[in-house]
């Protein structure tokens, strides 16, 4: 994202995220389902719009906690839908809700979301929103691609002469290695 690499320095949004966030490896299945919230939601509309709403989007969803969210009923869907703080969307709030559910299944099943990335890894793009869409839901090759970006899988966050592009690389993201 050769242009994000250009505008985002300097900027109070958007720089934190580039420098500190936008294509490191992520660990945490907390923080990896706050990214697919994140992508789905910024769906149409500006990655600065999202930005702007991180925060009311980490209050208005219990801070991403896949089990609370996974458990969320009619109550808690209303509620949603009538946060001013966030993107008020039907088909993204459901999908964050029915993809915290998936999440917790993969938790079962591979021991984390993580896991069940890394042994998904490496696909090519076009693979990874094949196996996204038939496993979660309002994933199509925008919020897949850059999901998969923003967290390490695939490369392409930043330009080869970003000065961060090293810190990337130093990290070791999962797109560097190969699997063996």
């Amino acid at each position: 994202m050769s242009d994000y690499c250009e505008l985002a320095p300097g900027h109070p949004f958007h720089g934190p995220y580039h420098d500190h966030e936008y294509g490191f490896p992520v660990a945490d299945d907390t923080i990896l389902f706050e990214r697919l919230a994140l992508e789905i939601n910024q769906a149409g509309l500006s990655w600065l719009t999202v930005l702007k709403k991180r925060e009311a989007f980490r209050r208005a969803f219990d801070g991403f906690s896949i089990e609370r969210v996974a458990a969320y009923g009619e109550a808690e869907r209303v509620r949603l839908l009538g946060d001013a703080g966030i993107i008020r969307n039907r088909l993204k709030v459901e999908a964050v809700i029915h993809n915290a559910g998936v999440i917790q299944a993969l938790q079962e099943s591979h021991g984390s979301f993580r896991a069940w990335l890394d042994h998904l890894h490496p696909l090519s793009h076009g693979d990874w929103v094949k196996r996204f869409k038939r496993t979660f839901k309002f994933t199509g090759p925008e919020i897949t691609g850059e999901f998969l970006m923003s967290t390490g899988y695939l490369p392409g966050a930043h330009r080869d002469d970003c000065p961060i592009q090293a810190c990337i690389l130093a990290a070791a993201p999962p797109w560097t290695r190969s699997r063996e």
